[in-house]
């Protein structure tokens, strides 16, 4: 049993990730940082960590075992316990554990875990796609300084007897500035041209963008099958979240159809993303939305999710 394998899943959509009497990971948002040295620019992402104290069984880790290796709930407990039986064997032989995309454990000499964090994987979902970036130092003000010098060094001199000697240089140097303000216009007039079609182009682009994303996603086609599914409460801060759409009125239409198939379905505000959300119920217990979650994935809604939200 690869448990790290479902720890890392976990870890990206939850802080504190509990394995029953061994420890909880954790993780903690990060802001982009630069190194000064190296100007290297380094994305957001989840720090983790690891909590020796924290070891109660939440539930969480033997859910998600469970849905997705097809067992139940005890018998996924019982390979998770199995698990970390042999996970403290090798620690006690001084042995390194090393779970792939999180760190490696270690004993102390005092007999406490140590752990030592991976940075090969980014669990902050926001900041898929990132990398770590380097960029050259500017040098603005070594260039300052060298024409400074070479100003000093050799100056520019005119003096009146030159200017008399050839008046030709006057002309020129009015046809030179004249030159210069008609490509000036030109370049400008170029500039503002390429502004207003990229700001067209732009445009365009998020037009097409919003219609295929309310197409792809949003738009209703076929009605949910009806199920059964025991709800309690339209209040706590565990929501399973039927989706996200667009346009408000698509959003009512997939209330009254849940609401039609027999869930208290509400819409839950609007998401960072500017999207109307619904969910098939609220609950107070994390343990009862997960299971609702894992009945609503195998008998209706393969896409549907949890939100873990404090409401207004």
């Amino acid at each position: 049993m690869r448990l790290e394998t479902y720890i890392s899943d976990l870890l990206y959509r939850y802080e504190c990730v509990t394995v029953p009497e061994f420890g909880a990971f954790l993780s903690q948002h990060v802001s982009a940082t630069v190194h000064k040295s190296t100007n290297a620019f380094y994305p957001p992402k989840k720090r983790l960590s690891f909590n020796e104290q924290i070891q109660t069984n939440d539930g969480l880790l033997a859910h998600y075992v469970a849905d997705v290796e097809k067992i139940s709930f005890e018998s996924a407990s019982k390979k998770i316990a199995t698990r970390v039986k042999s996970l403290k064997s090798h620690l006690t032989e001084g042995k390194a554990l090393k779970f792939e995309n999180i760190g490696e454990l270690t004993l102390n000499h005092e007999g406490k875990i140590q752990f030592n964090p991976s940075y090969h994987l980014n669990y902050l979902t926001d900041a898929f796609g990132l990398s770590q970036l380097v960029s050259p130092a500017v040098t603005r003000e070594t260039y300052k300084e060298e024409v400074e010098t070479i100003e000093k060094t050799i100056p520019l001199i005119v003096t009146p007897e030159r200017r008399k000697a050839r008046p030709y240089l006057k002309y020129a140097a009015v046809a030179v500035i004249a030159l210069t303000l008609g490509g000036l216009a030109v370049s400008n007039y170029y500039i503002k041209s390429i502004e207003s079609h990229n700001q067209l182009a732009q445009e365009e682009a998020n037009k097409q963008l919003d219609n295929k994303i309310q197409e792809a996603t949003f738009v209703i086609n076929n009605p949910l099958p009806a199920a059964t599914l025991s709800v309690n409460k339209q209040s706590g801060n565990y929501h399973v979240v039927a989706g996200a759409f667009r346009i408000e009125e698509n959003c009512d239409k997939k209330v009254e159809q849940l609401i039609a198939l027999g869930y208290n379905a509400r819409k839950i505000g609007i998401n960072k993303y500017g999207l109307h959300q619904v969910a098939y119920a609220s609950y107070s217990d994390r343990i009862d939305a997960l299971d609702a979650l894992n009945d609503i994935k195998s008998s209706n809604n393969n896409d549907a999710w949890l939100l873990v939200k404090q409401l207004d």
